[in-house]
């Protein structure tokens, strides 16, 4: 075997241990979601354990009002009104910024990124006052506007990295044509810039979809969230092991689903300029 080959080999087998590292967590909380309470509590862990779909029961089993589907319903809800009016916001934001450079365009991205030094924490006292005084508090709508400032620095600063490695003479072709704005970013910038503005979507629903703090101080009865409804299984009896790992693991299929579903154009936006 020729150093070069040794070389590819260890990468590889340094690729599969890292993978495997990052997978076994999950493997964990999908195994114990189908163990009964006393085994997933069991120390050490029985891993041969009966399997039973117990816990998976018991988190469906309400109704309507009682089950989980409320607040699935507000994450999903939540997270895809975000998300969409992050990409109406950002694509239009990074374009004047990576095409039509406005004077200063360092200080603008600096800017767009120092809101994220803030700790949410630290705002959490003036956001639940205004929310209260304007009575948004277990308001959907609020969580929406919330979700949308979250994400849109790191929006910006994605699709704008993305639409730099768009050729001008497309856009000056454009131009010539007599092309307006909307035209432009609907009918060129988008189709070239579908991997970037696919994986840009992808990360801000990930963020929608998994924020606790926010919905957890400002929401209650009407707009609690997933991750919200999760720490409900935490009460005074104790915690239900199985039964959370159940939860989790239902909680976290829409963001499974939509990472497989998009992995292609993620990948491929996520290493798009990486090579010059």
């Amino acid at each position: 075997m020729t150093p070069s080959v040794a070389r590819r080999s260890a990468r590889g087998v340094l690729a599969w241990l890292c993978g495997l590292l990052f997978f076994l967590p999950f493997a964990w909380l999908v195994l114990t979601s189908f163990h009964h309470e006393t085994d997933a509590a069991a120390n050490p862990p029985r891993i041969a354990a009966d399997l039973t779909l117990q816990g998976y029961r018991e988190f469906f089993g309400g109704g309507w009002e009682t089950g989980p589907w409320p607040a699935l319903a507000n994450s999903l809800a939540a997270s895809l009104a975000a998300t969409l009016l992050v990409l109406l916001l950002a694509v239009p934001a990074a374009y004047a910024l990576a095409v039509k450079p406005v004077r200063r365009t360092k200080d603008v991205l600096f800017f767009f990124l120092s809101t994220k030094m803030l700790p949410s924490v630290a705002a959490l006292l003036p956001l639940y006052l205004f929310a209260r005084n304007a009575r948004l508090l277990d308001n959907i709508w609020l969580l929406i506007v919330l979700y949308t400032a979250m994400n849109l620095p790191i929006a910006v600063w994605m699709m704008r990295s993305f639409l730099a490695e768009i050729p001008h003479e497309i856009l000056e072709a454009a131009a010539i044509d007599g092309a307006r704005l909307p035209t432009v970013l609907t009918r060129i910038v988008a189709p070239v810039a579908a991997p970037g503005i696919a994986a840009t979507a992808l990360i801000s629903f990930i963020f929608s979809w998994n924020e606790l703090l926010l919905a957890r101080v400002l929401t209650g009865v009407v707009a609690g969230t997933a991750p919200v409804h999760l720490t409900g299984f935490v009460t005074s009896q104790g915690l239900f092991l199985a039964k959370v790992c159940a939860a989790a693991v239902i909680v976290s299929l829409p963001v499974l689903a939509a990472g497989f579903a998009a992995q292609d154009k993620l990948v491929q936006g996520l290493s798009l300029g990486a090579v010059k």
